[in-house]
């Protein structure tokens, strides 16, 4: 899970942009299969910098880490195929414990280009996670419901044969 605070492209205009806090999802499921997930926290505050080349565009974005639920089993994965369903299995697993309400105080940079998505610290000196394209069924941003207007991003991926899907 991860909570945005800002966004960059590899473009040299700079412009501000927002966020919907209305569910989005991008399903990539192959054959029936679900994958795995990633949940992040959003903030609506965004811009664009420039970045090294404009054959490699890649969106990035300021966020804070909430957490992963790793290793979910394929029957678990197959009731997670609807958003509403992914949306219903966070906030349980955040009651549970599993996941916490609030994220670190710790900010990341969540890229996000053709070849996957990439979750690294600020400096881009330490990656904390890796998702190859083809291997994310679906990628949701919606409200927390907390009241506080901030938004959550979800990652759903799974492993390359298909048998277990995770959240992040």
């Amino acid at each position: 899970m991860f909570r945005k605070v800002k966004k960059r492209h590899s473009s040299s205009s700079s412009q501000s942009s927002e966020i919907s806090t209305k569910s989005k999802s991008v399903d990539s499921s192959v054959g029936g299969l679900s994958r795995s997930s990633t949940v992040a926290s959003l903030d609506t505050d965004s811009n664009k910098s420039s970045g090294n080349s404009a054959s490699e565009t890649c969106a990035e974005f300021r966020v804070k880490y909430v957490g992963v639920i790793e290793n979910l089993g394929f029957e678990m994965s197959k009731t997670l195929q609807e958003p509403l369903d992914l949306i219903n299995y966070i906030d349980a697993a955040q009651q549970d414990g599993k996941l916490p309400f609030v994220p670190e105080d710790e900010e990341m940079v969540l890229g996000v280009s053709k070849y996957g998505v990439k979750v690294a610290s600020v400096d881009q000196c330490d990656v904390l996670h890796r998702h190859p394209l083809y291997l994310i069924v679906r990628m949701l941003c919606y409200d927390d419901g907390l009241g506080a207007g901030k938004n959550l991003l979800a990652l759903k991926t799974t492993d390359s044969k298909q048998e277990e899907c995770s959240i992040w």
